[in-house]
Order: C-alpha cells, then structure tokens, then sequence
C-alpha cells in the first residue's frame, strides 16, 4: 500500500496515539508510517474483546456457583490458558487446574500464592478477590 493510502480509521486506538505499518513511499521503498486504525482491524478487535468479556463474565458466574476458585477469574482476565499459567508458574499443568477448584485454591502455600500474585502483577491478597458484576 502507498504511504498516501495508509488508513486512518479511528477505533480501537484511543487520543492521539498511532500504531506503525509498513507503506510504499513514492520512491518505491518500504518506510514506516503512522496510521489511526483500520476499519476491518477494528471490527475483528471488537470482536475478540467481546468473547473475552464474556469468558471473564462466565468464569466470574462459575466462580460465584463454588465450581472454579478465584485464581481462574484472574487468569482469564490475564488471557491465560492453563498451560500458559503453569509455564509461568513454573507448576506442573494439574497442579494448577487443582487449584482452579475451590479446595485445592484455599489450601495453597503462602509460597504459591505469592508466585500466582506476582505472575498477575498484583498483592496477595488481591487474589483472592474477583470483582462484583455490573
């Protein structure tokens, strides 16, 4: 695409901050070039956005039922898979679901819970916590 066709197409992107694409200048080489949003990207990010608020939706109602432990409200919230998590965590994967369920989150070490609570950037305490639904 030529620099002159970059769209501009306001979106996902608040204020006046720009990402960077690739655009043919007039002496025909690739240079870096600013550009607003583009209406098709915008759309799919809309998208995506929505699953993910009705993942954290679904996990938070599972959560309030006593099916999953807080710790899957924030790993969601996170964009996080169990493998991911357990990577992170430097756990094994079932030692993780375990504590994705009630019983096995109210029994983690202090140790563990601080490794989750660092992984998701916030207190300990905070783990425990999911928000109220609007």
């Amino acid at each position: 695409m030529k620099i002159d066709d970059v769209p501009q197409d306001r979106g996902m992107i608040a204020d006046q901050r720009r990402e960077i694409c690739y655009a043919v200048d007039e002496k025909g080489r690739y240079v870096l070039a600013e550009s607003a949003g583009w209406e098709p990207k915008n759309i799919a990010n809309s998208q995506a956005w929505d699953i993910i608020r009705d993942q954290v939706e679904k996990t938070i109602e599972d959560i309030e039922a006593g099916r999953l432990s807080p710790l899957a409200f924030h790993m969601v919230n996170n964009q996080m898979n169990v493998g991911l998590l357990a990577k992170y965590a430097r756990l094994n994967r079932l030692r993780v679901r375990h504590h994705l369920k009630p019983a096995g989150f109210n029994r983690l070490k202090p140790n563990i819970r601080r490794r989750y609570a660092y992984i998701f950037g916030i207190d300990v305490e905070a783990l425990s916590q999911i928000p109220t639904r609007s």
